[in-house]
């Protein structure tokens, strides 16, 4: 049994709401074990015999439209890559207050083309390393909230679906997944 976490894009932070007790019960009825989430912006962690991200991934989409008619990106990390993430942050020795270091996690690498032409907005003081699937945001300033640099940018930009979490869900996403 591998433990993964499935992060939802923009789900209860726009208009998709979504239960957590529908998204727990959803991924429980796909066969998936030990089913918990964390804060109310779809994030899940559970157990399962499959060994394929994108196929759970792909199940969790397919069972919340079938289910429920919502149409919400589904991103699925084992707990061994997220545990990797949470360790792996470059800012984090730099940077003690977690608002403002945020991950944005990727369905899938980049093009290395669109990383070399990702820039900041001018005027807009942010760090980022793009790490495989994942770019690390650092705002030394805060104000993720009022960035331009913020998820819908980094999809246009790089021509890939993301989502965005803040560093205490990416640690804590961690402990669940390890537990």
């Amino acid at each position: 049994m591998t433990r993964y976490v499935a992060l939802l894009r923009g789900v209860n932070v726009g208009t998709t709401r979504l239960a957590m007790a529908d998204l727990r019960r959803i991924v429980s009825d796909l066969g998936h074990e030990d089913v918990s989430t964390y804060l109310q912006s779809g994030n899940v962690v559970f157990g399962s015999a499959v060994r394929d991200a994108e196929k759970l991934a792909a199940g969790i989409e397919r069972a919340l439209a079938d289910e429920l008619g919502l149409a919400v990106p589904v991103l699925v990390r084992s707990a061994r890559e997220v545990a990797a993430v949470a360790g792996g942050n470059p800012y984090a020795a730099i940077e003690d207050d977690p608002t403002r270091l945020l991950v944005a996690f990727l369905r899938s690498a980049p093009a290395k083309s669109t990383v070399d032409a990702l820039v900041v907005p001018g005027g807009e003081n942010v760090s980022f390393t793009v790490t495989g699937r994942e770019i690390f945001l650092h705002f030394p300033d805060g104000g993720y909230g009022r960035t331009k640099f913020a998820n819908a940018y980094l999809e246009k930009k790089l021509a890939v679906v993301a989502t965005t979490r803040n560093w205490k869900s990416v640690r804590a996403l961690a402990e669940m997944a390890a537990g």
